[in-house]
């Protein structure tokens, strides 16, 4: 069964590739979205290295001049797709939209690396001006009271998730006009964001776009910025990841050590006295969002280590659902298959469980890849899964979810 599963996750990578990038899903995503293609990466690296490289490097080229690199790249026209790039008006050297999304390469990066060190080496001398370009970016763009700042839901990539509920009713909406989604034509209603969403989302970009993108009238002017749980765990992760690279390739990197520093310290304003846990913060007023997301289990894949969230980590393998859920079952607003208000995605076990496995909580870390792999192996290689029952939601045919089988599964493990 492992075998047919492998195979079958190398057919998705390989069905979803476009030559170059990578799709998530046909359909439903038809473009190069940024940490997707980040972890499409890391499939392709098991079975095809050159490929992993050109997929990284095909992100790169899309990279502005202020560093950022954005979360969706248009290769090419697909008429389909709402929000696309007439709308999105990036300021890039290809069409693409104006924000960025978790910054995941320089990690996934530095584990391809280790796959063939010569390769790597190679690869990595070119790509480390730009991965240290788009983390400065970062830092000088985003990071405000310390952690790192979202100045749209679809940044954070967790877009309808309960953190931004309190933040978002500042977003005037009565100027988005009409549209048409098409994301609701590829899945269920049910499954997807809602319309007071979409406007919300839609407000906020047509602001940004009217700002010609620029970094300091939206850090002013936006009504939505958000400290995020995701964005500061990722980057900080991803700071100590460049140093390394940047060590091996025999830089200075006392400019990264200053950022893991401040990220180090900064990261525990979003710490919530209230819900024992990591959480978002809304900088427009400097209210808490309440929410325990499976962003809050980041912490360890940053490198943070955190008794309390072990303890939340223990109450919700004992509650019986499985794990872990974007949004906590105990909360007033989950909703066991609502896009990130509840379900179970891969990829965010990966990430959680590579941080309980780099902090030695190894019995845990074993625990949250056993469910994910039970997951995929039962129920397919779907976008996410309702935390319930297991049941497949959202898109099939999931890049990063074969991606999480390939680099992370019962069947690596099995292989050493």
């Amino acid at each position: 069964m492992m075998e047919a599963l492998d195979q079958q996750a190398i057919n998705i990578l390989k069905d979803n590739d476009r030559g170059g990038y990578t799709v998530p899903t046909a359909g439903l995503y038809p473009y190069q979205w940024n940490w997707d293609s980040a972890f499409a990466a890391l499939g392709f690296a098991t079975f095809d290295l050159p490929r992993a490289w050109q997929e990284i490097e095909t992100l790169f080229t899309a990279q502005w001049d202020n560093g950022m690199v954005p979360h969706i790249v248009f290769h090419q026209p697909d008429e389909g797709y709402f929000p696309g790039p007439d709308v999105w008006q990036g300021k890039g050297p290809i069409a693409s939209s104006g924000i960025s999304q978790p910054p995941l390469v320089a990690t996934f990066a530095r584990k391809i690396y280790q796959r063939d060190p010569e390769l790597g080496e190679q690869k990595l001398r070119s790509l480390y001006p730009s991965l240290l370009k788009w983390h400065r970016w970062y830092m000088e763009s985003r990071t405000e009271s310390g952690a790192v700042a979202s100045t749209h839901p679809w940044e954070s990539g967790r877009d309808n998730a309960p953190d931004w509920d309190e933040a978002s009713q500042a977003i005037d909406t009565s100027k988005v006009g009409e549209y048409q989604r098409r994301d609701t034509s590829h899945v269920d209603a049910s499954m997807r964001p809602t319309k007071l969403d979409y406007d919300r989302y839609l407000s906020l970009l047509y602001f940004g776009r009217d700002a010609n993108w620029d970094e300091a009238e939206i850090a002013r002017n936006a009504s939505f910025r958000v400290a995020d749980p995701t964005l500061t765990f990722t980057l900080l992760r991803g700071h100590r990841d460049l140093a390394e690279i940047g060590r091996m390739l025999g830089e200075d990197v006392s400019e990264i050590e200053a950022w893991i520093a401040a990220l180090e310290k900064g990261c525990m304003t979003l710490w919530n006295q209230e819900i024992d846990a990591f959480d978002s913060v809304n900088l427009r007023n400097g209210k808490f969002a309440g929410s325990l997301s499976n962003a809050s289990f980041l912490c360890w894949y940053a490198g943070i280590e955190s008794p309390d969230m072990i303890a939340h980590l223990e109450r919700l393998l004992a509650s019986g659902h499985n794990i872990v859920p974007s949004y906590d079952p105990a909360g007033d607003d989950y909703d066991a298959m609502r896009y990130w208000r509840g379900p179970v995605w891969a990829m965010m076990n990966a990430l959680v469980g590579w941080g309980l496995e780099d902090q030695g909580h190894v019995v845990l870390a074993r625990a949250v890849r056993q469910q994910t792999a039970g997951l995929i192996a039962n129920f397919g290689f779907a976008e996410y899964f309702n935390a319930d029952n297991g049941q497949p939601a959202g898109g099939g045919h999931f890049t990063w979810t074969a991606s999480v089988w390939l680099s992370w599964s019962l069947s690596d493990i099995a292989g050493g």
